[in-house]
């Protein structure tokens, strides 16, 4: 059995934390750079290289590389033959506190939804913990943006639906965000399971690299067909027009009920930023 300490985890939150938002991740400019070479809007092309010049200034300024730094989302992977030393919730809450201070991030989380006194340090993070074999330990954080946030939705389809259902959906779910969740976006989408879960489904598609398809060749094929259907729309970045309104779209499954087909699909504007680590 291997050790972590929790004071361990709480630097790593908090360094994550801060370097996700000064330093937009590689795939990501990478990903710009393509759709920018590839965009026939000339507008479009114009925000894409605006897009780029801003990362350039937010890393070597060491500044946020946008002004909405976030719901901190926590996804911890934690092998079975780790234990964590301490109170795991509080390790991530006070390094998710701690990031945004020490990063001078702006707090963005209210502590109750209606009354909505702000907590000043970005806290409490989401944080959601899977155990699987072995004795790693993987923290991933994700500054999830509420622009896109708020353009996301959940439909409960039926097994009829079927995959005809589902792009009509993802479809007029990116048609009805339109410049709203600052496009290019990346899209998670979620399938199967319940009502509860298949949201979380759609986020932790979110946490998997750019590009990377999913293992099962029936869903990766399904992923390549909705990206290169929602980039015939035409909105392009920022609305502007164009062919690059989405840079990736990525599905996570679950079983679900013979009576049921939850579907979610989870936006993410152009400020796609996740960091992960191991301890």
């Amino acid at each position: 059995m291997r050790s972590v300490p929790a004071r361990a985890v709480e630097e790593k939150v908090r360094d994550l934390c801060i370097d996700i938002n000064y330093h937009m991740p590689r795939d990501m400019l990478q990903a710009f750079e393509r759709a920018r070479e590839t965009e026939v809007s000339p507008p479009g092309r114009e925000v894409l290289t605006q897009l780029l010049a801003n990362a350039r200034t937010a890393a070597s300024e060491g500044l946020p590389y946008c002004q909405d730094t976030g719901t901190a989302v926590v996804y911890i992977r934690q092998g079975e033959e780790v234990r964590v030393e301490g109170r795991l919730e509080e390790a991530v809450h006070r390094g998710v506190s701690a990031g945004t201070r020490e990063g001078f991030l702006r707090g963005s989380i209210v502590r109750d939804p209606l009354r909505r006194q702000n907590t000043g340090d970005n806290t409490p993070p989401v944080l959601h913990v899977e155990r699987e074999p072995g004795d790693k330990f993987h923290i991933a954080v994700m500054a999830k943006g509420s622009g896109a946030e708020n353009m996301s939705q959940l439909r409960m389809l039926t097994p009829a639906d079927g995959p005809d259902g589902i792009r009509r959906f993802v479809l007029q779910v990116v048609r009805e965000a339109g410049p709203n969740a600052c496009p290019p976006v990346t899209i998670g989408l979620g399938i199967g399971s319940t009502f509860d879960t298949v949201a979380w489904l759609a986020k932790k598609a979110l946490f998997r690299p750019l590009g990377r398809r999913n293992p099962d060749p029936y869903y990766a094929d399904l992923e390549v067909a909705l990206l290169r259907d929602i980039n015939r729309l035409g909105i392009g970045p920022m609305g502007f027009g164009g062919k690059n309104t989405a840079l990736d779209l990525r599905i996570e499954t679950a079983p679900c009920h013979i009576a049921a087909l939850p579907v979610a699909v989870n936006l993410e504007c152009h400020a796609h930023r996740v960091r992960e680590a191991e301890l």
